[in-house]
């Protein structure tokens, strides 16, 4: 997940802030989650009506469409902005899937994929009832170019013939030539290069359509023009207390992805995540009917949570596309040297390690850099087989053959931040381990601004640190391009290629599958290059979080997708 720390980077940040994002960035019972199915608290056939009441952490801020960096157009958002395509609103597996949502199919990609087509669906209207036009979306998009109006995702940038150089239309009112609307319904965006993910891309909140006579700028938050089933009636303190209305002009014979149940939506933020998670499990008054979309629970609350059958079955667990491993630099001695990294790899005791991530129930052992899901084209493989709890005899042979017989010591940079993936226990689980293995870790411990300028900045990055990534889409794309692309090394900025990788190899393979718009060939060729990479030990993927987030008890239809791991707000009911 790039441009930030936390899933794309609003749903990232939720994500991240407890276990976890962006990003990036992930909820009752295992049969409720990833495994599909809903929650135990869904009893009875949902209705429509009564307020939902949303409990966050974070202020949902810059709700602007053009400012938001979410997942699948992202989750209070995606009430209120549509987009040409959005995710499937499904459990499980099933909710990795691109589907579409303004548009009438998820795009139409000439022969080799830089010109992708779409038409818009009839009878679509803004809040204030006037016809959703080609032109409405290609003016969203062009906006967020502008300077005032950055933190969106990248993409469109990087991917559009002239991105690079335009401005936004502010500046001398000028439109994207890139982006063509022949007609009210149609609109064709022509790219510099092969992007078969394309349509995973047009789920971005950039994509939502933006009336160009109603755009006031960077105010344009306060109230910006609903296109989805629900309008924004207040907005105070940047996003800290929203409350959203039905919005009459919502056709849902054009959207079938929301079920926009309740009749209100409350969101309030700024509240510490034990008092959240106290309010959810009490479930008084406005309470039983309210959920949250930024906060997980934590090891002590599980356990309290364990021996009460009727609060377990309100807690939902959920698996999003996030891993959290341990980087190399080989521009640094001793990392240099592939045996040293083979080393670490053989000496690392995952069982440790998910132990201070919270313990299996918050997290996942793995030795693979995809997620482990098929939407990624997630492909097993464990090059330094080392068991659950490590192999510090094969480390220390390894060591004597790198050279250093006798052991070495080497620094490790983390965050002091508490949030169980680069966190100072994980720091201190990982120093364990290796010490058993002849190897002594010094501990660097850095706030996260700090720690984060550190680790993606090419000139001082250390060779040892903890890091995560975490999927801006279900795919291999944007979990192995911005890691082992050479092209996409950064010198004056975040450099998210942590082993400075530039295989020419590796970056004609990346260009081939960005080719296809078959997304299970891709996937299964992006898995097919995780495990050829995996063989460098440029890295060692430690786990992948899961998420377990409670709901009030009143709350029904429960759905949680692999592709944002949480709770699905759109299709949540109150009656």
């Amino acid at each position: 997940m790039r441009h930030s720390s936390v899933i794309p980077r609003r749903v990232a940040a939720a994500a991240v802030s407890v276990v976890l994002a962006s990003g990036a960035a992930a909820c009752g019972p295992e049969d409720a989650g990833a495994k599909g199915g809903t929650s135990g608290k869904t009893a009875g056939a949902p209705q429509k009506g009564g307020t939902l009441t949303v409990l966050n952490s974070e202020a949902q801020s810059d709700f602007d469409p053009a400012r938001l960096y979410t997942s699948g157009g992202g989750n209070v958002p995606s009430l209120v902005f549509r987009t040409l395509t959005t995710r499937n609103r499904e459990a499980g597996a099933a909710g990795t899937q691109v589907v579409p949502d303004l548009a009438t199919d998820t795009g139409r990609p000439n022969k080799d994929a830089t010109e992708w087509t779409y038409t818009l669906k009839e009878g679509l209207k803004f809040e204030d009832g006037t016809p959703i036009t080609s032109a409405d979306i290609k003016y969203g998009i062009e906006r967020s170019f502008a300077a005032e109006l950055s933190g969106g995702a990248p993409y469109l940038r990087d991917w559009l013939v002239g991105g690079d150089a335009y401005e936004g239309p502010y500046k001398g009112g000028k439109g994207l030539a890139s982006i063509v609307t022949p007609d009210a319904r149609t609109i064709v965006f022509k790219l510099k290069k092969p992007e078969g993910e394309f349509p995973f891309v047009a789920t971005q909140t950039q994509f939502a359509p933006v009336p160009k006579a109603k755009d006031t700028g960077a105010k344009y938050e306060e109230h910006p023009v609903s296109s989805g089933p629900y309008k924004v009636v207040e907005n105070e303190n940047d996003g800290e207390h929203l409350v959203l209305e039905r919005n009459e002009h919502w056709d849902p014979k054009t959207d079938e992805e929301r079920k926009a149940y309740p009749d209100r939506i409350d969101v309030r933020s700024g509240l510490d995540e034990a008092v959240i998670n106290q309010r959810l499990a009490t479930s008084s008054g406005a309470d039983a009917s309210a959920v949250t979309t930024d906060t997980n629970l934590g090891p002590a609350e599980l356990a309290q949570i364990g021996s009460d059958k009727a609060l377990a079955a309100r807690v939902g667990t959920g698996h999003f596309g996030f891993t959290a491993y341990l980087a190399f630099n080989p521009k640094v001695k001793p990392f240099d040297n592939p045996k040293v990294r083979q080393a670490i790899s053989y000496a690392i005791n995952r069982t440790s390690v998910v132990n201070a991530a919270g313990g299996s129930a918050l997290a996942e052992a793995t030795t693979t850099f995809l997620p482990e899901q098929k939407a990624f084209g997630h492909t097993p493989y464990d090059h330094f087989p080392a068991g659950r709890t490590g192999d510090p005899a094969k480390a220390r042979q390894l060591l004597k053959e790198a050279g250093y017989p006798g052991g070495l010591t080497v620094t490790l940079l983390h965050s002091t931040a508490q949030n169980r993936l680069t966190s100072p226990e994980v720091a201190t689980a990982v120093q364990e381990a290796l010490g058993k293995a002849g190897i002594t870790v010094k501990l660097d411990g850095q706030e996260p601004n700090s720690f984060n300028e550190k680790r993606w900045s090419v000139k001082d990055a250390p060779g040892f640190f903890l890091s995560r990534w975490g999927a801006d889409w279900p795919a291999g794309g944007p979990f192995l391009a911005p890691i082992f692309d050479g092209r996409q090394i950064v010198t004056n900025g975040s450099n998210y290629n942590h082993a400075q990788l530039n295989d020419p190899a590796v970056n004609k393979e990346i260009d081939e599958i960005n080719k296809l718009t078959d997304l299970k060939a891709a996937a299964a060729r992006w898995g097919a290059l995780d495990k050829k990479i995996g063989e460098q030990a440029l890295d060692v993927p430690l786990f992948h979080p899961v998420y377990k987030r409670l709901v009030g008890k009143d709350v029904k239809n429960v759905v949680i997708s692999d592709w944002t791991g949480v709770l699905d707000i759109s299709q949540v009911a109150v009656k």
